[in-house]
């Protein structure tokens, strides 16, 4: 299992990552999708909509489950990744490059909240 170093990750297994325009992309880790199965349904957040870290702001649902989406940071969603509409077995694929949604952050130093590829290690030793 990958955990790549440039990427910061919420305990209910996001990642997220800045990108260079100011916004950062979302998507789950790929423990999260190995844990799923076979993806067949993802439900981004609204483009418009506001998160609030840690409350729920999408799903996705595989064969096996159905597993809310956790906002990472408080912010605004701007995009969603519509090749998951039709494809939602891309996360599957490639995890992490399968972004699920844009979003603008209020405050980008919450950044520092989250975890490192190191403490998100820490945390699947835990589990």
């Amino acid at each position: 299992m990958r955990i790549p170093t440039e990427l910061h990750y919420t305990d209910e297994h996001l990642w997220t990552q800045p990108a260079e325009d100011g916004t950062w992309l979302a998507g789950i880790t790929d423990y999260a999708q190995d844990l799923l199965g076979d993806i067949v349904f993802v439900e981004a957040p609204p483009v418009g909509s506001r998160l609030e870290a840690g409350k729920p702001c999408g799903l996705v649902e595989s064969v096996k489950t159905g597993s809310d989406l956790h906002a990472p940071m408080d912010g605004e969603v701007v995009a969603i990744n519509e090749v998951l509409q039709g494809n939602p077995e891309h996360i599957n694929d490639k995890p992490y490059a399968s972004w699920i949604f844009k979003y603008r952050p209020s405050d980008a130093a919450d950044a520092a909240k989250l975890l490192d590829a190191k403490g998100y290690e820490t945390l699947l030793g835990q589990q």
